[in-house]
């Protein structure tokens, strides 16, 4: 990629999602080679060496990625020596927290909370039901997955790709599927 294009389509593509940004409470500083736009009231918080976006990966011009602390209670935490790819997403009404160096694929999606509240009689209330998502160290997360609220993955797990995980996934376990189940061990 030549040096113009380079700041054509990216660089003021990650100037233009820092600039719309509006969480005050980010502490750290990751290395951007995608678009990365922080929003709520909360505090989002990056380890050292965390990389978002990779250059030879689908959605690199296209997409960007969103974090979101929505309350002044609510919390992301990525550790130490984690890569996200492009076309990431976490939203947090309560805490999300990713482990050092945990790699996370295209596509992936992390939420705490379930959006709405499924009481068809409050679902435009601000009374959404929230739990903690917890992601170990070193786990590999594939392309395309979903990880709903309440969920801990355990350290050194591979979730495959299109996974949806709905339950907590035990350390050294390869599972897939929808909802995700244990395919094996990795001991």
């Amino acid at each position: 990629m030549g040096l113009l294009n380079k700041f054509f389509f990216v660089t003021l593509r990650v100037w233009k999602y820092q600039f719309l940004s509006d969480c005050k409470n980010s502490i750290g500083k990751p290395k951007c080679f995608h678009p990365l736009l922080i929003k709520g009231n909360g505090t989002i918080s990056f380890g050292k060496n965390v990389q978002i976006g990779v250059v030879a990966s689908p959605n690199y011009y296209s997409h960007y990625t969103y974090l979101e602390a929505r309350n002044e209670s609510s919390s992301i935490h990525i550790g130490d020596n984690v890569t996200i790819n492009n076309a990431f997403s976490a939203v947090a009404f309560s805490k999300i927290t990713i482990g050092d160096d945990a790699l996370i694929g295209v596509n992936c999606n992390i939420m705490d909370n379930d959006g709405h509240n499924l009481n068809p009689l409050e679902r435009n209330s601000n009374s959404i039901p929230t739990s903690e998502v917890v992601i170990g160290s070193n786990v590999f997360i594939g392309d395309n997955v979903t990880i709903l609220k309440g969920v801990t993955i355990g350290a050194n797990s591979v979730i495959g790709s299109g996974s949806v995980v709905t339950k907590n996934i035990p350390e050294n376990t390869i599972v897939a599927g929808v909802p995700a189940k244990v395919i094996r061990n990795l001991k």
